[in-house]
């Protein structure tokens, strides 16, 4: 770990948060809004401190979550955030055996120019999660640092958001709860691959979207409605996730077949955003089985979209 300052030169002092982040859901939203708020009230730039790997990735490898927002999908949403700077420091084995004192001190103030530390309500930081919120507290009243907390946001059913909240939902193909804790759609992004070519045989050409992180937690195999982000701009389509039994292939892959457009996106980085659950994925007698399935789900997939561009309820799978 080094102690070189993190930002440059001219920035003075910073009002700073802390945490991973993953899936930068509306609690984390509302951290946010307020460190960008009162930086600009204050003058001061303001500061995410975020951590690549995770965490638990280092200090319990066997408890760590798959990730909601790994890598580049996690700047995505960030940069919509309205904050001067978002700092990824690596995670070390170095810096889990720091106190939150030390944390404070040695990054915070040092790199970080820290002139007051704002967090969410159930952030922690330091070895062993020590420095919660009376804790840091304490350590600001010592040094002079305000500390202040942005409460929980909670569901419409009364729970806290929380990353772990949101994972449960993916995980179950809870997608409707996922969304609304989130703030917007789940989505998995990666950069378009050639395939097999297979779907342009059969009429329904595909991209396919191999997964930029290992790490990547994604929603139950099957098919789904989606809207896919492109360089083009976005539109709407159907998601096989999962392997593709009729060819004798269980390797879970994901591939898109978009509406309405022809386009190359051969090494263009794309999201797709995951809309509603359409069916399981099952073994067809043959091609032309399938395609008479594919004809269905495709009108199925675009019935769902009119309903959500025309404010009706998303039908999500929910378990």
């Amino acid at each position: 770990m080094t102690d070189a300052p993190a930002l440059p030169p001219h920035v003075g002092e910073t009002i700073v948060t802390v945490g991973t982040f993953d899936g930068v859901h509306r609690g984390h939203q509302d951290v946010l809004a307020s460190l960008a708020e009162r930086g600009r009230a204050s003058g001061r730039a303001s500061v995410l401190v975020t951590f690549e790997p995770h965490p638990l990735e280092v200090v319990n490898p066997a408890a760590a979550p798959r990730l909601l927002t790994p890598g580049a999908e996690k700047l995505e949403v960030l940069a919509e955030a309205g904050l001067d700077y978002v700092a990824v420091v690596p995670f070390t084995r170095t810096m889990a055996a720091l106190d939150a004192a030390q944390f404070v001190d040695l990054v915070l103030r040092e790199r970080f120019r820290m002139s007051e530390l704002l967090m969410g309500y159930d952030h922690g930081f330091g070895r062993g999660r020590s420095g919660d919120v009376e804790t840091l507290r304490a350590i600001g009243a010592e040094r002079g640092i305000p500390v202040d907390v942005v409460p929980a946001v909670l569901t419409p059913d009364g729970h806290p958001i929380s990353s772990t909240f949101i994972r449960r939902a993916v995980a179950g193909g809870d997608l409707a709860h996922a969304a609304t804790a989130l703030g917007r759609p789940y989505s998995i992004s990666g950069r378009v691959a050639a395939g097999a070519g297979r779907g342009r045989d059969l009429g329904f050409r595909t991209i396919n979207v191999p997964l930029e992180s290992p790490r990547k937690l994604l929603p139950p195999e099957g098919v789904y409605a989606v809207r896919v982000q492109t360089p083009r701009g976005p539109f709407g389509g159907m998601m096989n996730l999962g392997g593709r039994p009729t060819f004798g292939e269980a390797t879970v892959v994901l591939e898109a077949h978009l509406f309405d457009v022809d386009a190359d996106l051969y090494g263009q980085w794309v999201r797709v955003d995951v809309l509603g659950w359409l069916r399981a994925i099952r073994r067809f007698d043959g091609p032309a089985a399938l395609v008479a399935q594919l004809r269905a789900d495709e009108a199925s997939a675009r019935a769902l979209l009119v309903g959500m561009a025309g404010g009706g309820r998303d039908p999500q799978r929910a378990g």
